[in-house]
């Protein structure tokens, strides 16, 4: 049986990982198995640089930070070696990096769940969701679209203008 010390320190885990795991807009669960410390330490550097934060969570302790919220979903996944990443600014950024990184892993690094705004997702969807641009990338997709109308109005208000011009210089 555990002191009452050790306890204390293990609910007052339990309890941060819960508030960081509800705080965050975005988490993603992975296997970690069969990397190398040197390969680790790349994947840590770029997620910290992406603004995620990433750690080795005892299941034990996901599961009870989880247990009644709507993230109780991720419990189904908590068997083997397991780190979280999380992410309060992009919540594209921790789907991206790992799911990159487990492509190029070929097989030692998997993505096991991941959730957004609260709801949980497959890894397949964690793996779609990667796909997608970033922020700045959707925001100029969409300025480009918008401009694109504008731009094609614009030239064709520019040519009636030359045709007009043209045929009242001919007559």
């Amino acid at each position: 049986m555990p002191s009452d010390k050790i306890l204390e320190q293990k609910k007052t885990l339990v309890a941060n990982l819960r508030e960081q795991m509800t705080g965050a807009e975005a988490g993603v669960l992975v296997d970690y198995i069969g990397i190398t410390v040197e390969q680790d330490t790349a994947l840590r550097r770029e997620l910290r640089e992406a603004g995620v934060d990433y750690k080795v969570v005892k299941n034990t302790m996901l599961h009870l930070a989880v247990d009644g919220t709507d993230l109780s979903e991720l419990d189904s996944v908590l068997a083997g070696p397991t780190a979280l990443a999380l992410s309060g600014e992009d919540p594209l950024a921790p789907a991206r990096i790992l799911c990159k990184y487990a492509e190029k892993s070929r097989g030692k690094f998997s993505v096991k769940i991941g959730y957004l705004d609260g709801k949980v997702m497959t890894a397949d969807e964690v793996t779609a969701l990667s796909k997608l641009p970033n922020r700045e990338g959707l925001l100029s997709m969409l300025l480009s679209a918008l401009t694109g109308n504008l731009r094609g109005l614009a030239v064709g208000l520019n040519a009636l203008a030359e045709k007009k011009a043209e045929e009242e210089g001919a007559a």
